[in-house]
């Protein structure tokens, strides 16, 4: 089977993860710390505005809490998002406001955000679909005029920028995603990033129990270690050594990663030129990197589900990201968002990772011209 999405994962890992258990501490330590360094540095921002947690759904909501979103408030999000995002904002107590998304790009767009706000409105909270920034200059613009915080989930964009700048880190806060179907991974794991790095340590401390002091191996030299208070009553959510050591190891293979990824991006993008029956990604603007985290492509008749099928029998497993909020009963949402609706029906994202061939970039494209035929689509 020709996956959908599939790690990358060496002896490097292997090795450090060895020297984890040779270490005989599993917890949260000296590995956090470097991962921390590292990453902070790969998104150009000083260790003080980030800090490793344990999924990146667990920022999603430490960021209804920080931002003190609950019941009365608004929080405005593309329909198309994870449901981790949705489940954040209702379990908050907050309303769940939804807007459409660009056709092609399925990001959100300021425009989409607009008609959403009311004098409730407290937070927009948006998705970088697949890798793809949206456009953040007049979102940001959009949010300062009506006062509101930008909460970036950057789940899918590791190494997206735009205009120089690491997606995640343009809003008030962001948050990456390293589980096992991502980019960079180490099992499960995130990073979270926040602009005021006061409300940093807030959120650090409310995701360890509200902690005032720390006991155990991050705290030993004090004489009194077992000592502690507590400032909110937060939960614990933290990354441990042994993930910690799978993500500087991955975080090292990163750029090797985002190059293999853009070049069979390209390559879809050659051998599928001339599938008049499809649409493909739109081109990158020029002031913008991409993760190249999904190849989604959009069949133009109504017969993408029998394309996926068609693939899946052939032995290459595809997937849509993301069904509609909408859509989901338990939100109880009614509206119009026609270009969400269209995409839920035509959009199939195509196998991409790192441990793709062009062999198996060439046998994908195959089979969907084969499926062409079959079915009279160029017709």
């Amino acid at each position: 089977m020709i996956n959908v999405f599939q790690p990358s994962l060496g002896a490097e890992e292997l090795a450090r993860i060895k020297g984890v258990f040779e270490s005989n501490w599993l917890g949260k330590g000296k590995l956090n710390d470097e991962f921390e360094l590292g990453f902070a540095a790969h998104l150009k921002v000083d260790r003080k505005h980030v800090f490793t947690t344990n999924c990146c759904s667990e920022g999603l909501f430490a960021s209804m809490h920080m931002f003190d979103i609950g019941p009365g408030d608004e929080v405005i999000m593309p329909t198309i998002s994870f449901v981790g995002a949705g489940n954040a904002v209702c379990a908050s107590g907050a309303k769940l406001a939804l807007c459409d998304v660009d056709p092609r790009t399925l990001n959100v767009r300021a425009r989409d955000i607009e008609t959403k706000i009311t004098p409730n409105t407290k937070a927009i909270m948006l998705i970088h679909y697949g890798g793809v920034p949206c456009e953040m200059d007049e979102i940001m613009a959009l949010a300062e005029k009506h006062h509101l915080y930008v909460i970036e989930d950057s789940a899918c964009s590791v190494s997206s920028t735009y205009k120089g700048q690491a997606c995640g880190t343009i809003g008030d806060m962001g948050m990456w995603s390293f589980d096992a179907m991502k980019i960079l991974v180490c099992g499960d794991g995130s990073m979270l990033y926040f602009r005021d790095p006061e409300l940093k340590v807030k959120a650090e401390k409310w995701l360890y129990f509200g902690l005032e002091s720390k006991s155990g191996y991050s705290n030993s030299v004090d004489k009194k270690w077992w000592e502690y208070d507590v400032s909110s009553f937060g939960h614990r959510a933290i990354m441990n050594d042994i993930t910690a050591a799978m993500a500087v190891e991955q975080l090292k293979k990163l750029p090797g990663f985002i190059t293999k990824r853009k070049a069979i991006h390209e390559e879809y993008d050659r051998l599928l030129a001339d599938v008049s029956w499809l649409d493909t990604p739109l081109p990158l603007a020029a002031d913008c990197t991409s993760s190249y985290y999904f190849y989604h492509v959009q069949v133009k008749k109504a017969q993408r589900d029998d394309l996926a099928k068609y693939l899946r029998e052939h032995g290459v497993y595809t997937t849509f990201r993301y069904f509609p909020l909408h859509r989901v009963s338990r939100y109880e949402i009614k509206g119009n968002f026609p270009n969400a609706d269209y995409a839920a029906e035509h959009t199939l994202c195509l196998p991409l990772h790192q441990s793709l061939s062009m062999e198996d970039v060439a046998t994908v494209v195959r089979l969907i011209h084969e499926f062409g035929r079959i079915n009279h689509l160029n017709e």
